[in-house]
């Protein structure tokens, strides 16, 4: 086996297992270019038809496939915990009233101190509310529509 050939199959190999160790969609485009080279290096191309087909195909694959594979793959994917409660309603425990720093909201079990979006809204204790954003560890909130 040639210099090539053994070069593409050590590439190929090294990222195969960056992206077992990572899972993060970002090397396995690469190694099928190396694959193809590899193939291509043991049919005799010469080292510029090696390089530039991997190339190419990295780039295709890259191109053609991660959309596809991203949006079946990570779909179901969520960013934290935090991020799930955005959207969801919560019930106001102590009153909300951002200019005096006061306001504490129950969600999903837990008492989350609490702010309104809207820093001239009071929001009384029982009133129910949608979680807009969350800033460090207080929900952000607004009244229900």
């Amino acid at each position: 086996m040639e210099v090539g050939a053994v070069f593409w199959l050590v590439a190929f190999i090294v990222l195969l297992v960056i992206e077992i160790i990572t899972l993060g969609l970002t090397t396995v485009w690469f190694a099928g270019g190396a694959l193809v080279s590899f193939i291509a290096s043991l049919c005799g191309a010469n080292s510029t038809i090696q390089i530039v087909l991997f190339l190419v195909v990295s780039l295709v694959l890259l191109i053609f496939t991660r959309p596809l594979a991203t949006k079946y793959i990570n779909s179901k994917a969520v960013k934290t915990n935090v991020d799930e409660l955005i959207g969801k309603k919560a019930v106001i425990t102590t009153a909300i009233d951002n200019l005096a720093e006061t306001g504490e909201a129950h969600i999903d079990g837990k008492i989350w101190m609490a702010r309104a979006i809207d820093d001239d809204v009071k929001i009384e204790k029982g009133t129910a509310v949608i979680v807009v954003e969350i800033k460090g560890v207080k929900l952000m909130v607004k009244l229900e529509d």
